[in-house]
């Protein structure tokens, strides 16, 4: 049987120049970006209004799907060309604005109607036009000028959603008003008025109504926080108090978006539209390019170490690439079950909002400055442990592993899989999130960093999805999260997050609390997982075994004492009750491909069944070492070995019931 290494070596196809590429320097992050735009020259149609990444389908429309094939590379290609690099298909994409905006060629992109997905795209085509129309606006006629401006200003007098939409209006506005072309100063000024009441302090904005806390990567580098700099740096000059108003939003957001970032560079992923890859790093390239200095301990070099550090990490994994070199559907590898039902072919490239730097000169501080590590390891710059009010996370950085506890966020909408992107207790940078993968049986539904319930002897599971009561709040000097959630109307969690001693030292470094009251008007069966791990072998790809009594591999898994933990080359997930709460571990075999990172995971899970009328404490120990952690291997057994202690005011708690 071949080893694991000649399996891995094995691909279908030669490396991605992304993938070999040290992006270290600006030159490296042109020739990064060019090496996304360069595939999708055989996606182009005969007009080039319309780029086909690939043949599934989405809940809008193929033309709409093909328009984001077009527009959302230019988010790279903007930056690029402004920044005075030069691009040789360049012309296609120009092409391609033309025939697009054109009612009469046969490529014409279609009128905006209301609530049109054409909309979103119209964003990277205004900001194109305002930083590059050197080769996309100048050289058009004035007839080809009018339709582009016609096309844009249609959405004017539609509706839009209520969210984070409202600023591709605006964008599609300063694009035209940049060009002196006509557009509409009432709506971009009525836009902005009613996006400035997303805000909810300290940098942090919703995205979506009132009533609702979504806080994901949206509020930030998906589009709030990177559009707020943008625009601070398009339209400073004419709306100066709101551009300074974003600039300060972003000096307290950076403070707080650097604890989302591990020391390898890879973001903790939570939340929807992660197949946008290293999008989720872009709000440090807005930064650099609205020339908004960095809050001290950050620097230029520090922010240069967090961009470039994202895109190295994600240029490790190869298999997010289809054969042709354009991006797929998924995270680290292909993967629909952790897609949204908005994802087409071509929406990966939203990815390419991470290029914004490329607008600057080599001589700007982002370029010149040496890249920093992240500030975390520098004892005292940033805290191991911060609160976040607004978001309602408390983010850690302890024992080597980045993560945070998460309570009270929800999509505003049935997202698919919402229980698994904003409901799961723990959210981490070494092992991801899951989701399910089907609809019957616990081994689909995947309760990783969540307590799943089933009244029907373990076919159908709920785990937390509507949050109630969600608080921060203090307790003994520490943060800690507590809701509630109703997974019918006669049972009732209430749920406290302990993120524990911030020393390292104190023997609790890689550990986190989960307690629980659950009460229950009906039978059920429980099971509360920790985090997905990868469960394969690294000598030769099978699946790990069971450890030997107390071994010190660095590979099996251990079931006993009330806990279980799994060692593989992604390092150790545990978990372990430590009340009298009467719960057995065990290994749970999640379905392939829904974790995120791994496509083959194993879950070490808590079980425990409740009859009806019983009221139950559960004390969770989640324990995680991952392979990142120098010496991993001769730490993990002792680690795990090493319980925490239980807050004396939980075991008041539970003794009070």
């Amino acid at each position: 049987m071949p080893t694991i290494q000649v399996a891995e070596a094995n691909q279908p196809f030669p490396a991605h120049r992304f993938s070999k590429n040290p992006l270290k320097t600006r030159e490296d992050v042109v020739e990064a970006c060019a090496s996304l735009l360069d595939p999708l020259e055989a996606g182009f149609s005969p007009e080039c209004a319309l780029v086909r990444v690939g043949g599934t389908g989405t809940r809008f429309d193929e033309t709409a799907a093909q328009i984001e094939g077009y527009a959302r590379p230019l988010w790279g290609l903007a930056p690029l060309i402004a920044g005075g690099s030069s691009y040789g298909n360049t012309a296609l994409f120009v092409k391609g604005l033309i025939a697009g905006t054109d009612p009469k060629n046969p490529e014409f992109w279609g009128n905006m109607e209301d609530l049109d997905q054409r909309m979103v795209e119209s964003c990277p085509i205004g900001y194109t036009l305002a930083i590059a129309s050197k080769e996309f606006w100048e050289p058009l006629n004035e007839k080809q000028r009018k339709n582009v401006a016609n096309w844009l200003g249609s959405m004017n007098d539609k509706e839009m959603p209520n969210t984070n939409w409202l600023w591709f209006r605006v964008f599609a506005n300063l694009g035209l008003k940049a060009n002196s072309a006509p557009y509409s100063q009432p709506r971009l000024e009525a836009d902005m008025n009613h996006l400035d009441t997303f805000h909810r302090g300290s940098g942090w904005s919703n995205d979506g109504p009132a009533g609702y806390t979504q806080m994901d990567y949206y509020s930030g580098s998906f589009a709030i926080q990177y559009l707020q700099l943008l625009y601070s740096k398009l339209a400073g000059s004419s709306d100066p108090s709101r551009a300074e108003e974003y600039r300060s939003r972003a000096r307290s957001y950076a403070l707080d978006f650097a604890h989302y970032f591990a020391p390898d560079g890879h973001a903790i992923p939570f939340g929807r539209s992660l197949t946008y890859r290293w999008a989720t790093a872009a709000f440090w390239g807005a930064l650099a390019f609205a020339d908004v200095e960095p809050p001290a301990p950050l620097s230029w070099g520090a922010v240069k170490g967090l961009l470039l550090r994202n895109l190295r990490w994600w240029a490790r994994h190869p298999h997010i690439f289809q054969s042709n070199g354009m991006l797929n559907i998924g995270y680290t590898y292909p993967n629909y079950y952790i897609a949204e039902n908005y994802n087409s072919s071509g929406s990966p490239y939203w990815s390419m909002l991470a290029f914004a730097p490329l607008a600057l000169p080599a001589t700007h501080p982002f370029w010149t400055s040496a890249e920093e590590p992240h500030p975390f390891l520098t004892p005292g710059l940033l805290p191991a442990v911060k609160p976040l009010k607004h978001p309602l996370h408390i983010m850690v950085h302890k024992g080597g592993h980045t993560f945070l506890l998460s309570s009270g966020q929800k999509c505003h909408y049935p997202l698919k899989a919402t229980q698994a992107k904003y409901g799961h207790f723990a959210y981490s940078s070494a092992f991801g999130y899951s989701v399910p993968t089907g609809s019957y049986t616990l081994e689909q539904w995947v309760p990783e960093s969540a307590l799943a319930l089933s009244d029907d002897g373990g076919e159908i599971w709920k785990m937390r999805r509507e949050v109630l009561k969600p608080e921060l709040t203090e307790i003994e000097g520490a943060p800690v999260l507590v809701s509630s959630m109703r997974p019918w109307h006669d049972v009732e969690v209430k749920t406290w997050l302990l993120p524990l001693s911030a020393e390292e030292g104190s023997g609790e470094a890689n550990w986190h609390l989960r307690v629980h009251r659950v009460a229950s008007g009906r039978s059920v069966q429980t099971a509360e997982g920790g985090f997905a791990i990868c469960n394969t072998s690294a000598t030769d790809g099978r699946y790990v075994g069971a450890l030997a009594a107390e071994s010190s591999a660095a590979e099996g898994f251990e079931v006993g004492g009330g806990g279980a933990v799994l060692v593989s080359r992604a390092g150790a997930s545990g978990v372990v009750e430590l009340s009298d709460g009467e719960r057995r571990g065990g290994i749970l075999n999640a379905d392939a491909n829904s974790n995120m990172i791994e496509p083959r995971t194993n879950l070490p899970t808590l079980y425990a069944d409740l009859g009806e009328g019983e009221v139950r404490w559960f004390v969770t120990a989640v324990f995680a070492m991952p392979a990142s952690v120098e010496g991993w291997e001769g730490k993990w057994r002792q680690a795990w070995e090493r319980r925490p202690r239980v807050p004396g005011w939980v075991e008041e708690m539970v003794r009070e019931g």
